[in-house]
């Protein structure tokens, strides 16, 4: 188990859900609340025909994002979507926000305004409105984004509901935030403003990314994924968390992997920083497209799914609890966590 599993289940144990009270809403541990501490997001129901998916995600200079030379308005941007797609993990479709944001005072001038300039656009291409939020100061900016979504009553998917025998899939191309972020680490300040504009669809994941609504709405609301959660930390880090809440295990083959294509011109730019897309697809983090599982009998309904050519299939759950690595030469290896951890 990674620390930062760990580390939740150490909250989780000294603040059990049992303990949440009922207050005016009427929402207490045996009835509002339909899913809490363990998975992409928790869930309230509402008394209507729709739940609330709620979560919370922090972003923070020099753990998550660099600062001189880093384009604020992509900060902005990315901090929504990042949130954001704890929702759409659940299948559920965004709809407000909270921000609490601390920042030093030279940040609270250009810097701010084009940080909430990257903010105001995720949110309209999101279709989420902001409803409040805190602010202070800093000594560097940390950012906090609680977000609210909406999914119909019942229909949120967990990371628990695999089974031997689901085929796994994912969704996009794994591996090019991670090819954004070692451009970013590899270039000085000055450079970084040249590689941006002149990589500008390269980056775009790393900097700018997009996440894959439609698809996870679609699949929770035609009941055809068993589980499902985002790569947010890797596939490797992620596959082995969706696994244990399951219970189970997996099979996957390489050659099904869908790997970040790496321009030669990049490669080169990275000297002797050599670049295997396939160890950047299992253990980059920020991809933020879906992983799910889906049960044998209901695989060709996805022909239906939005971006369905952006979906692989790249192996199969098994039972037990090991996962494992097959080779294009047949060869099988067992596959370790090795994406990102915020405490390794």
């Amino acid at each position: 188990m990674d620390q930062e599993a760990q580390l939740i289940r150490r909250i989780a144990r000294a603040i059990p859900p049992r303990s949440v009270g009922r207050g005016r809403s009427g929402i207490h541990a045996e009835g509002g609340l339909r899913l809490g501490i363990g998975d992409d997001a928790a869930v309230v129901a509402t008394g209507g025909g729709t739940d609330w998916v709620i979560s919370c995600d922090a972003f923070l200079e020099g753990v998550h994002f660099l600062g001189e030379g880093y384009p604020a308005d992509s900060v902005g941007y990315k901090s929504i979507v990042r949130a954001a797609s704890d929702l759409v993990a659940m299948g559920a479709a965004p709809r407000m926000f909270l921000l609490t944001l601390a920042l030093p005072t030279r940040r609270s001038g250009a810097w701010l305004d084009r940080f909430l300039g990257g903010m105001a656009r995720a949110a309209r291409e999101l279709g989420m409105c902001l409803i409040g939020g805190d602010t202070s100061r800093s000594s560097t900016v940390s950012i906090s984004i609680t977000v609210l979504g909406e999914v119909a009553a019942g229909r949120a998917v967990r990371r628990s509901g695999a089974r031997a025998g689901d085929i796994i899939y994912v969704s996009g191309r794994l591996g090019r935030a991670q090819l954004g972020l070692k451009l970013v680490k590899r270039s000085g300040a000055r450079e970084l403003k040249r590689i941006i504009k002149d990589q500008s669809r390269l980056m775009q994941p790393h900097l700018y990314p997009k996440i894959p609504v439609g698809l996870g709405a679609w699949l929770a609301q035609r009941r055809v994924a068993s589980a499902m959660m985002d790569i947010s930390d890797g596939l490797s880090t992620d596959l082995a968390r969706l696994c244990a809440a399951s219970g189970v295990g997996a099979r996957l083959w390489a050659e099904r992997i869908p790997c970040v294509t790496i321009p030669g011109g990049i490669a080169k730019h990275m000297g002797k920083l050599k670049l295997d897309p396939i160890e950047i697809a299992f253990n980059g983090g920020d991809d933020y497209e879906l992983l799910f599982t889906v049960p044998r009998r209901r695989a060709k309904r996805l022909r239906g799914a939005p971006g369905f050519r952006e979906i692989a299939a790249i192996g199969e759950i098994e039972r037990g609890k090991q996962i494992t690595l097959v080779a294009a030469d047949g060869r099988a290896r067992r596959l370790t966590p090795g994406g990102w951890d915020s405490f390794r």
